[in-house]
């Protein structure tokens, strides 16, 4: 049985256990729950030194005992995709534990058609999917016999395929033993981005920033896919995790759309971050957001 190691630990991370587990408890309980129990997630990828903090807030409101399936949703950044790629590993390891692939759920994907594989150096490069794996790892820690982890790498995906995934993924997400986990990063900012939108009525830099990221976020919690997509398109914000973050939309569409959820969807953003105050255009940013989205 191949497993992943855990590649980007000791320079995105902490490859000591203990010192790992400590930074995440910190993280952890500086947060409150206040949007809980999560269905569904989005959390930022970057080095923790960045955005473990603002991770903290979203991995808070998920509740373990519930748990039983974790599905990572995470944006390809070395390799082009027109649709959505799966593991060719058995576990992924952490410094904590490994975490087992859910193989039952990814015969189920591979039926339908529309996932390929990701080779072996691919995978173990993108970190996208890896900087969430020691967060689940402590999050599930009292559970670790008893989940598995159903890793995707999403693509760079038209509105319509983002629908295709978000039909697929929709019996998955109705499932209270499951949770959705998007990585996503916000706004890429600067000239090594190739992205300097800036409106100077909003103040400085950092503050154009802050709301440009702010009205995707506000357009994300009214859950409607076409309207993120319209965003996107008018002001082309660097949101590498755009297409996750669009098939989560479309996942909670198609939900609602087939009546099989009689429940009411509420997503909300906990906390933001920018890794540094722009304030010339030689200056650079990554922004980080936590959201959670509860089933009540």
């Amino acid at each position: 049985m191949a497993a992943r190691r855990a590649s980007h630990a000791g320079s995105w991370y902490s490859d000591e256990a203990k010192h790992l587990g400590k930074q995440l408890d910190n993280w952890l309980s500086a947060a409150d729950l206040c949007h809980g129990p999560a269905r569904a997630i989005i959390a930022p990828h970057a080095g923790y030194q960045y955005c473990g903090a603002c991770s903290g807030f979203a991995y808070r409101q998920i509740s373990p005992v519930v748990v039983r399936r974790v599905f990572i949703l995470g944006p390809s950044h070395h390799v082009r995709l027109s649709g959505c790629a799966l593991s060719t590993f058995t576990k992924y390891r952490t410094p904590l534990y490994d975490l087992r692939i859910d193989a039952q759920v990814y015969r189920e994907l591979e039926a339908t058609g529309h996932f390929e594989w990701m080779n072996m150096s691919v995978d173990e490069d993108e970190h996208s999917i890896e900087m969430h794996l020691p967060f689940i790892a402590r999050v599930m820690e009292n559970f670790k016999d008893s989940f598995t982890i159903v890793p995707v790498l999403v693509g760079s995906l038209t509105p319509d395929k983002e629908g295709l995934y978000g039909r697929i993924f929709s019996r998955y997400l109705a499932d209270p033993q499951n949770l959705f986990i998007i990585s996503s990063d916000f706004c890429h900012w600067g000239h090594r981005f190739r992205y300097t939108y800036y409106d100077r009525s909003w103040g400085e830099i950092y503050q154009s920033i802050r709301n440009l990221d702010k009205m995707g976020m506000d357009i994300i919690e009214t859950l409607n896919p076409s309207g993120f997509t319209d965003y996107l398109k008018k002001y082309g914000n660097t949101i590498c995790g755009r297409h996750p973050i669009g098939v989560l939309l479309q996942t909670v569409h198609s939900l609602q759309k087939s009546g099989n959820n009689g429940h009411k969807v509420s997503l909300k953003f906990l906390k933001y971050a920018q890794s540094s105050q722009c304030c010339s255009l030689s200056d650079s940013s990554v922004s980080y957001a936590a959201a959670a989205l509860t089933f009540e």
